[in-house]
Parts: C-alpha cells; sequence; structure tokens
C-alpha cells in the first residue's frame, strides 16, 4: 500500500516539474535610451529577457531606418555588450517617429504628420521601411525589432494592420543565416484600444507580433492640466482613465493576454500645487515642477526625498496602486517598489506574459527591476540546483510522511473498537457565530458563493481598504450588487469588531444606516456582507476640487439631514442606544441617489438609556472627530456623536479637510479656524465658494452656528442630537454662543487659558481608518 502511495505521489510530482520547465518564461524587458550618460556595460542585463535599444529614427526622404550620427557609438555595440553579462538575453532594435513627434504624442497631441504617417500610407514606403529594418537589425546583431509609435491617427490604424501583415511576411520569408534565430516583432500600443472611436488592428496584432507592450503611462501631464494626477494609475474608482480599464478593454475586444506585455514607468511627474493646503488627487495645479515639464526620473525623484529630508516621505496608495509624495509646494506621482510589485501581481492574475520598464537609465540601484521579477532572481545554475535538490527533498519528506502515515494508522486501528463505545462530545459552533436571535434575520452566505461573486476577490473589484480590512464589490447570481467585508489577518480592529458589527448592525433598521445582509465564518474566514453604494463615501466628492461641484447645497442639506435622521434614531428612537464613535466623512456612503447611509458599527457600543456616560479602557476612533473628554480620560457619551457630527458639518459646508492648519499662520485647526472666522462675522470666507443657499430654508451660517456647538470642550455644553435636529429645522429656534472649540491653540476670552484638551493633545495626522491608542 505504501509504495502506492509514493508512486501516485511521484506520478503527481514530475509532471509538475516538467510543467514548470516547459512553462512560458516571463517577459522581462526595457527600454535603454541612448546616452553617455548611463553607460550600455552598465546595464545589469541578468535580469532581463530583453532588451531594447532606443531609438532609431525613420529617413524622412526615403523611409529607411536612420540612426542619429550621436547614437552611432552606442549603436553598433549595444547586441555584444548586453550578451557578455546575460548571453541569453535578446537585443531588440525600436524605432519611434522622432523626437518632436513622440513629445508631442505624449503630451496628447494628434501628430498628423509624422514621419510614420506617411510611412504606412502607401505600400512602396512600407516596403523600403520594412526592408531597411530586417536589414539593419541583422547587420548590427539585433534578434528582434519594435515599433514604439504611441499615438498614431485613426487613419494610421488600419494601416498600421497592413503594416504588420506585410512585415510579418517579409520576416517569415527570409533567409536564416546559420546561428541565426527568426527575428521577433513587437510593438508599442495605447492603453486603450481605440483611438477617436477607430480601433487597433487587432486581429493583425495577433497574428503577426510576438507580443504587444501596453504604454501604461502618461495618462495625466503637468503640462497640459492645471490639476494633480495619476500617470500611471493601475485604477482609479472615479474615473477610466486607468490601466486596469485599458488592460481589459484590450482583453474584451480579443486580444489574447499571451500577447500582452504592460508598460512599467520608470519615471514620475511633479505638479506645482496652487496651494500648501490641498495636496490630493486633483489639486489644483500651476503646471510642471522642478523641470520644464515637470518628468522625473525614479532615481532622481529618491534622490529628491533624501535632499528634502524631514516632511518628505513617500506613501503608497493601494486604491490607485501609485505611490505619492506632497510637501507644501509639490506634488510628485511614481511607482515605486510597493507599486511594481503590485502591478507584477496584477500581470500575473490577468494572465499577461511580462513587463516592459521605460527607461532603464532611471532607475536606482536595479530596485525597481529585481521587484519586477516576481521572485525569479536566481542564477541558471541556482534555477538548476533547485530543480534537482526540490524533487529529491519532497519525495524525502513525502516517504517519511506516509511510513508515519501508516504506524500510526496501524497503532489508532488497535483503539479504535475502544473509542467507538464512548459517546462523541458534541461540537460547538465557532464563537463568531453565536449571534443569538440578534442575527436571526441575517443569511448565513456560503463562502464560495462569496468568493464567486467577488471573483476571488480579484483586486479588480477592491473597493478600498479600512482597519477592518479590504473591502470588495460583488455580485449574487441573481444579479444582486453587493460590498464584501473581509477581515483582514492584521486588522486593528479584529474579531471583537466583527461580531460587535453584526450584533449590532442586525439590531438597527433604518433608511440612514447601511443595511447588513448577511455574514460569513467558514474557512476561518470573516465576512460582513452589505448592501452595495454605488457613489461610495461622501469624502471623495467634499475634498475632490471637481467632484465637489457634485453637491449642490441642496443635495448637502438633504446629507446633513440624513445623517441627522441616522444618529437620532441610534441615540433617541430604537430599542437601543448606540454611540457609534467613528463617524467621519468616509464612513457615510451614498446610494444611487445620493441619500447619505451611516455605515462600520466595528466600534460601536451600547448604551444604557438611564446612564450619561461610560469609560473604556481602551481608546478608539479616528484623529481630528474625537473628543477630548474621549481621548484625555476614555469617556464617552452620547456627546461623542455629536462632537463627531459636529466636525463632519464643518467640513461639509467648507469642503475642508481637519487634519489640514488655516489661518495666516496656518496654525489652527479647522474647528479653531472655523471659530475664528464666525465669531469675526467672517463666517463666508469659511464656506465652500461654490455653495448658494439664497432659495433654500436651511442656511450654511445657521448650519456653521450649530456645528460649533457641536465641538465645544465641554460635553455638557453641547446640544443633543434632538436639539440639533429642532435647530436645523427650525431656523426661529434660539441657538446659544458658541465657545472657543477643543484642541484650540488660542486663549478663550472668557478664560484667557487655551483648552485642556491643547494642553494635553498637541499634534494629529491623518490616517483616514486609525486606532488612537493609549502610549
Amino acid at each position: 500500500m505504501a509504495s502506492k502511495i509514493i508512486f501516485f505521489f511521484l506520478f503527481i510530482l514530475f509532471p509538475s516539474q516538467f510543467h514548470l520547465c516547459g512553462a512560458q518564461t516571463l517577459v522581462k524587458a526595457g527600454y535603454w535610451y541612448a546616452s553617455g550618460e548611463f553607460p550600455i556595460q552598465d546595464i545589469n542585463s541578468a535580469l532581463f529577457t530583453h532588451l531594447s535599444y532606443a531609438f532609431a529614427d525613420v529617413n524622412a526622404s526615403n523611409y529607411q531606418l536612420l540612426i542619429p550620427s550621436a547614437s552611432q557609438q552606442y549603436f553598433s555595440t549595444f547586441p555584444t555588450i548586453v550578451k557578455r553579462r546575460n548571453p541569453s538575453v535578446k537585443p531588440l532594435l525600436s524605432i519611434w517617429n522622432g523626437i518632436s513627434a513622440t513629445g508631442k504624442s505624449i503630451a496628447g497631441e494628434n501628430v498628423n504628420d509624422s514621419v510614420l504617417s506617411s510611412m504606412v500610407s502607401a505600400s512602396s514606403k512600407r516596403k523600403a521601411f520594412i526592408d531597411s529594418s530586417i536589414k539593419t537589425a541583422r547587420r548590427y546583431g539585433f534578434q528582434g525589432i519594435d515599433l514604439f509609435w504611441v499615438w498614431p491617427n485613426s487613419t494610421d490604424l488600419s494601416n498600421i494592420g497592413v503594416l504588420l501583415d506585410e512585415w510579418r511576411a517579409a520576416i517569415n520569408s527570409e533567409q536564416i543565416q546559420p546561428g541565426e534565430s527568426q527575428l521577433i516583432l513587437t510593438l508599442a500600443i495605447r492603453y486603450l484600444p481605440t483611438i477617436e472611436m477607430v480601433s487597433y488592428p487587432i486581429d493583425s496584432i495577433r497574428r503577426n507580433v510576438d507580443w504587444a507592450h501596453v504604454v501604461a503611462y502618461d495618462y495625466h501631464l503637468p503640462t497640459r492640466e492645471n490639476f494633480t494626477g495619476l500617470h500611471a494609475a493601475l485604477y482609479n474608482p472615479s474615473s477610466n482613465v486607468n490601466t486596469d480599464f485599458g488592460i481589459r478593454e484590450w482583453l474584451n475586444k480579443g486580444m489574447p493576454p499571451s500577447k500582452l506585455v504592460l508598460g512599467l514607468p520608470y519615471h514620475g511627474y511633479a505638479w506645482k500645487l496652487v496651494s500648501s493646503q490641498d495636496n490630493a488627487i486633483g489639486a489644483p495645479a500651476s503646471g510642471p515642477a522642478v523641470n520644464i515639464d515637470g518628468s522625473m526620473g525614479y532615481k532622481a525623484i529618491k534622490s529628491y526625498i533624501r535632499d528634502y529630508g524631514y516632511g518628505a516621505t513617500s506613501v503608497y496608495n493601494a486604491t490607485y496602486v501609485v505611490n505619492l509624495l506632497a510637501t507644501p509646494t509639490i506634488w510628485i506621482n511614481f511607482d515605486d517598489v510597493e507599486t511594481i510589485k503590485a502591478k507584477m501581481s496584477y500581470v500575473k492574475e490577468k494572465k499577461l506574459i511580462g513587463f516592459k520598464a521605460f527607461q532603464l537609465s532611471n532607475d536606482d540601484n536595479w530596485v525597481l527591476s529585481r521587484a519586477a521579477q516576481g521572485g525569479e532572481n536566481q542564477s541558471n545554475r541556482q534555477q538548476l540546483l533547485l530543480k534537482i535538490i526540490l524533487p529529491v527533498s519532497l519525495i524525502v519528506i513525502l516517504a517519511v510522511a506516509i511510513l508515519y502515515y501508516l504506524r500510526r494508522r496501524k497503532v489508532q486501528s488497535e483503539v479504535e473498537m475502544v473509542l467507538t463505545s464512548i459517546p462523541s462530545p458534541r461540537i460547538n459552533a465557532p464563537a463568531a457565530e453565536n449571534f443569538g436571535s440578534d442575527a436571526s434575520h441575517l443569511q448565513v452566505f456560503k463562502f464560495a458563493n462569496i468568493k464567486g461573486a467577488t471573483n476571488n476577490f480579484s483586486s479588480a473589484n477592491k473597493l478600498g481598504e479600512g482597519g477592518f480590512g479590504p473591502v470588495y464589490k460583488g455580485k449574487l447570481p441573481r444579479g444582486q450588487e453587493i460590498a464584501v467585508k473581509r477581515l483582514s489577518r492584521t486588522s486593528t480592529q479584529g474579531h471583537e469588531e466583527f461580531q460587535n458589527e453584526v450584533t449590532l448592525t442586525a439590531r438597527l433598521q433604518h433608511i440612514n444606516l447601511v443595511r447588513l445582509l448577511g455574514y460569513c465564518t467558514e474557512k476561518e474566514e470573516k465576512l460582513l456582507i452589505y448592501e452595495f453604494m454605488p457613489n461610495k463615501s461622501l469624502d471623495l466628492y467634499l475634498f475632490d476640487p471637481v467632484r465637489r461641484y457634485v453637491l449642490d447645497w441642496e443635495k448637502r442639506v438633504s446629507i446633513i439631514e440624513g445623517v441627522t435622521q441616522g444618529l437620532l434614531y441610534l441615540q433617541e428612537y430604537s430599542n437601543i442606544t448606540v454611540i457609534h464613535r467613528d463617524l467621519k466623512a468616509s464612513n457615510i456612503l451614498l446610494d444611487y441617489d445620493m441619500n447619505p447611509k451611516i455605515s462600520d458599527f466595528g466600534m460601536a457600543r451600547l448604551f444604557k438609556k438611564d446612564v450619561n456616560e461610560a469609560n473604556t479602557g481602551r481608546i478608539v476612533g479616528t484623529y481630528g472627530y474625537v473628543p477630548p473628554e474621549y481621548v484625555r480620560k476614555g469617556i464617552y457619551s452620547m456627546k461623542y456623536d455629536v462632537y463627531s457630527f459636529g466636525v463632519l458639518l464643518l467640513q461639509i459646508i467648507s469642503g475642508k479637510r481637519n487634519t489640514c492648519y488655516y489661518g495666516p499662520q496656518e496654525n489652527l485647526n479647522l474647528l479653531e479656524y472655523a471659530y475664528e472666522l464666525w465669531s469675526d462675522d467672517r463666517g463666508t470666507e469659511f464656506i465652500d465658494t461654490s455653495l448658494d443657499d439664497s432659495s433654500s430654508t436651511c442656511k450654511i451660517m445657521r448650519c456653521m452656528q450649530i456645528a460649533l456647538l457641536c465641538v465645544q470642550e465641554n460635553p455638557e455644553n453641547r446640544p443633543t442630537m434632538l436639539e440639533v435636529f429642532s435647530m436645523l429645522k427650525n431656523a426661529s429656534m434660539a441657538a446659544t454662543t458658541p465657545r472657543r472649540p477643543a484642541f484650540s491653540v488660542k486663549a478663550d476670552k472668557n478664560t484667557g487659558s487655551t483648552s485642556a484638551s491643547q494642553q494635553e493633545i498637541c499634534s494629529f495626522n491623518d490616517p483616514q481608518i486609525s486606532q488612537l491608542e493609549p502610549r
């Protein structure tokens, strides 16, 4: 029996090894731009399978290849030098439409008069070009040809299909000399398969090129836009200008993934910010920074960060898959190691065949190129040893395991009769499933169903990530869209919050609360399934310089009233009283009609109606929304959420973040800045200039006064949510004069001292979802 088991494992093991050896090699390509600044001999060719010499031009007179005289010395030696370090690397000759035309193309201009446009338009010109490209590649030892044409016009696209047919026919009919192999043919393509409503000739590309590399960068440039933008975002929840959208379009048009290579930019762009207080994606900008067009190589960006010193730190944004750097005056976006690794995971997920970097001289000690390897940095010798040692080791381990199994089975058989006479103990359900009657109406989902609904928790379905873990969009078999929270193993909230959210949310039913549909606890997973909110969260609109215009004053009043109704239900009208403890803009979700729904009850607490306050030893919440009594002593009451609502209300009327500093000296937090302007009768300077309340019964200055009442330091001075609701609905209802808010720098005129909270809490930072923990 043991020999049969061993034979079975060997049968499985060795075919898998042979399959591994015969699997398609990952394309690891890069462009080397001809210049003396980065010598050819400095290229670490061991990291690549293909290296492109960039670039050869096309002669405008005879349409044959033209090597610029300044590049002749590099051109003739490139193939030989790169092969010294890696004999298996394949040097490619890359052709473009000239520096001027390419520069205009990258800047977004349609270049209709380029040499390439003229070349593809006539059979005789195409033949001259094709013959010259093959002849030149062979003469200098290149093993392939690459066409880098990033923005052909709509007329060019159909001609490109003919060019590729003729090019492939010429390569196939070439008389190959001994020691040579057939030339590789590759093509650079734009991230979208259509230009001016005309599609690339996908059938021709599929037939004729070995692979096409998607130029997945330079989407937004500081030379052509007055707002900061992501030039190489993998995803973009609010726009189709992103790599994932483009790749999916190519695949939907019939381009096989086995023909696609992802372009990786080793450069970024720097914008000059209009305001130091607004450095978000889409912030107003006045043009390029650092240099004439804002472009910066990765090496230069890292050097800039080091030279800038304290305050300049790049941040990885997993939602867009980019790295961002912001100083008071400059905003830079680029791809760092985390981004490159994430994009290579995407390559594997989509079954693309590799990457092509632009350009190699911008790398910094090859950290980006190594990050793109996908764990394939071993030398040929190490790989060979691994292929020998791994199977042998596995065989030994399997043999030992099988012998142990057989011996253990023999021992068990001897006591089996005794064990069968003993009644089996009753097995309890996991703790996470013990929700009792509170969750009786919730659906218990199968993990397999949720896995299928979210496309195996695909990064393309990812909506965002919080302290609980990532959130994915899903679609159930009957078409219902859902949002799925998946507890991260590194979650800062954890299992207690999971059970808390299920038991609390299940008992709360209100139009302004996000509805929990069910949960799943199979396979040690902890998943929460909610109704899907298509317009995402409020913060995406309030702080975006473009999307904020979607929220006119009428819509903002509706949101204010909806949040107020939700809190009023939690505190006054539900069967239980609940303190949310994490009310903030990112936890206000918007449905199809932009109606607000309060979400995320993981930190919420039940509260007895006859008790004024309670205490906790664990301080949780989000910076900027937490009241001073909670920070200092862990005391929470219904006035906790009133304070958070006041902060949120100030943000709704101003469109300002609560993590920046304001005022002439930029030393006032949002609350104190609002108070200073309001007390000086200059409150209109605080509000969002796009808002107009002239036709509304709810006035902005009234909301500002109510908000300032909510953020007073002493919780006893804050109104209840019922009083807030009454003041908002009844403009004639008297409202007291607000006192200086919590966390103020300036002294109160009445007391002559700064707030007690400011004496203890001096600084804040800006995690979107974070916890305050005692230190």
